[in-house]
């Protein structure tokens, strides 16, 4: 299925207890990140259905919070996904669906640098997970 996700995602509430980003007026609503779910390794996950869209008609498929920031870290969009932790999820409950998630990405050409995102952005939380479920390397 086809969806917004990214920075467009992020800024558009969503089914989770997140913060989101929030800074709407900010974003060019004319050139919303779209992707296509079944080029994903996480398929249909964390994709809501029936979303407006500022400046646009009709119902829209989005990523929620957890899988907008997956997908930033897919394309290696560290910069916008800075935060992640405190920032735009700011709730420990999902920390271990996130942690099993981005794990599904150890096989990405640019796994080294997720790695090290995720080690900032969690710290400890994440060294623990990558030690229990033998992500080290």
């Amino acid at each position: 299925m086809i969806y917004i996700t990214g920075i467009h995602a992020l800024n558009l509430p969503c089914d989770l207890i997140t913060c989101g980003d929030w800074h709407q007026s900010a974003l060019r609503w004319e050139k919303i990140t779209f992707r296509e779910s079944e080029d994903s390794i996480f398929k249909d996950y964390g994709i809501e259905s029936n979303h407006d869209i500022p400046g646009h008609d009709g119902k829209y498929f989005v990523a929620n919070t957890i899988r907008a920031l997956l997908d930033l870290l897919d394309e290696g969009d560290f910069s916008n996904a800075q935060g992640m932790n405190e920032d735009f999820i700011c709730n420990p409950f999902y920390d271990q669906e996130v942690f099993e998630k981005v794990s599904m990405l150890r096989n990405n050409d640019n796994w080294k640098e997720i790695d090290e995102f995720m080690g900032k952005e969690y710290l400890m939380k994440w060294l623990r997970f990558k030690k229990d479920n033998e992500l080290m390397y």
